[in-house]
């Protein structure tokens, strides 16, 4: 665990981004520590501009020109990451500055998304593997650079990297989110967790590292009483402040700058402080604008982000309501739709019969044998004989709306077809009660007598006419009888 210390007050005092002119050692002196794995894990996500990413290079050259590199000494790995995550090279892989130092330079940044949890996850699982070079009884100490906010959770994994024994320090540079600084590194989070404002100050990281592990002084001998910075002069010390925090006047505590409480800052709506930093932020309803200063009103229905299933209606910055279209009804959930059944409901003016034509839509119709009036709601009954709508030979008789039956004459009768009629011929059917000759006509029927008889006054029967006087001529007579 000294070892481990003495690296972790090495991380804490290079990335306090404080410089200091002191003498520097000379190339052949390198800081002596004990054993550590340390692996850089770096955002190369398409946010980080190709100059910051040279800058990160020579971030990483520049701690490993202070360290004393060997397979028995410090071992040194570098992941990058973005959306996916790509090992450079591991533990094992390089025992020489000179080798390490070339394929840094070699590195192609990804250039995509910032899947930071999955590259911790990476680091936990691979990394920091016996496989790869990790060496048990070592300390390992893991370096996160971000410039952005993760687009994955990191809490959860971070913090299985740390009860494996992973000291993590998460380095975040201008626009990275203080939040997930936090929930990735070690606590404390004042030793582990640095905002920087450039990228250009990342250079600095490890300026500080001769100072503390290399030599004796009383910054590291007495108990100096310095609460974030000391540096060593012969003999002597002075205190001073991590970037965004002052020296008390004490001359040995310091306090943290709030520009957002100083009024120090140019965010339209809401600033939200780091010590010597800021980061602005917006109200309810409203997202950061590029410039990360203005705020812009969210339009959740023009950017899509609602459930409405059919009509979403902006009720101001951040706010929507549902609605449905025309022949829907918004559901008890607020968000779905169900069509409404005029019909069924019984919210039309149909007299008789009500046609759904679809959601919010009808027709009315009639029901069989009659007709939809001109005002499209009520009915009147079909006379289909008064019509002629018939086809019946002779009389059409209405039955009620839309039927009617067929009927005949007098004299005739309904054939079996129902529409057609036959005269009656009451003389071949034998349906009289003449005595000699019968005549017919449609249902109707008169007698009339043979050559020698006379009809009688009945119109039925005959009389003989050969025993009348002669000089008498018998004249013919009929008479007609109905049945």
């Amino acid at each position: 665990m000294g070892n481990l210390r003495a690296l972790s007050g090495f991380i804490f005092l290079t990335l306090a981004v404080f410089t200091i002119a002191r003498p520097k050692s000379g190339p052949d002196q390198k800081c002596k520590s004990g054993p550590v794995d340390l692996v850089f894990l770096i955002d190369s996500s398409r946010s980080v501009r190709p100059h910051e990413f040279e800058t990160m290079r020579k971030f990483m050259v520049d701690i490993l020109n202070t360290l004393d590199i060997g397979l028995d000494t410090t071992r040194v790995g570098v992941v990058q990451y973005s959306s996916q995550v790509r090992s450079e090279f591991f533990l094992k892989t390089h025992s020489k500055l000179e080798n390490m130092v070339k394929a840094i330079n070699e590195i192609v940044p990804l250039a995509q998304g910032t899947m930071t949890g999955l590259a911790i996850k990476y680091l936990m699982n691979e990394a920091f593997s016996p496989g790869q070079g990790d060496r048990p009884k070592v300390p390992n100490v893991a370096v996160i650079v971000t410039d952005g906010r993760p687009q994955d959770r990191v809490a959860e994994v971070a913090a299985e990297a740390r009860e494996r024994g992973i000291e993590i320090y998460a380095v975040g540079v201008a626009r990275a989110d203080m939040t997930s600084l936090r929930a990735m590194a070690s606590p404390p989070f004042e030793d582990h967790v640095f905002l920087v404002e450039r990228f250009d100050l990342i250079h600095q990281f490890g300026l500080q590292f001769q100072d503390k592990l290399c030599g004796k002084d009383l910054c590291l001998e007495s108990d100096h009483g310095c609460e974030q910075l000391c540096e060593s002069s012969p003999g002597s010390y002075t205190c001073h402040c991590l970037p965004g925090y002052r020296l008390n006047a004490d001359g040995k505590t310091c306090s943290a700058i709030d520009l957002c409480v100083e009024g120090k800052h140019d965010c339209q709506q809401i600033c939200i402080s780091s010590p010597g930093s800021f980061t602005c932020d917006c109200d309810q309803g409203y997202h950061l604008n590029e410039d990360k200063k203005t705020c812009s009103p969210i339009d959740l229905c023009a950017e899509g982000k609602h459930d409405c299933e059919q009509v979403c209606v902006n009720m101001g910055p951040g706010i929507f309501t549902c609605d449905c279209n025309e022949g829907y009804r918004l559901n008890g959930d607020k968000k779905t739709c169900s069509p409404i059944d005029l019909c069924a409901e019984g919210k039309h003016g149909c007299e008789q019969v009500c046609v759904y034509l679809g959601p919010g839509n009808f027709t009315c119709d009639c029901n069989e044998g009659y007709r939809l009036n001109g005002d499209k709601k009520t009915c009147s009954p079909i006379d289909l004989c008064a019509e002629g709508k018939h086809d019946c030979e002779q009389v059409c008789v209405n039955m009620g709306p839309g039927i009617f039956t067929c009927k005949c004459n007098e004299g005739y009768r309904l054939n079996e077809d129902e529409k057609s009629c036959s005269a009656i011929d009451l003389c071949a059917e034998g349906k009289h009660d003449c005595e000699q000759i019968c005549i017919s006509a449609p249902g109707v029927f008169t007698c009339d007598c043979n050559k020698g008889f006379k009809l009688n006054k009945d119109k039925r029967t005959c009389t003989n006419t050969s025993s009348s006087s002669s000089g008498w001529s018998p004249r013919r007579s009929q008479a007609s009888r109905e049945t």
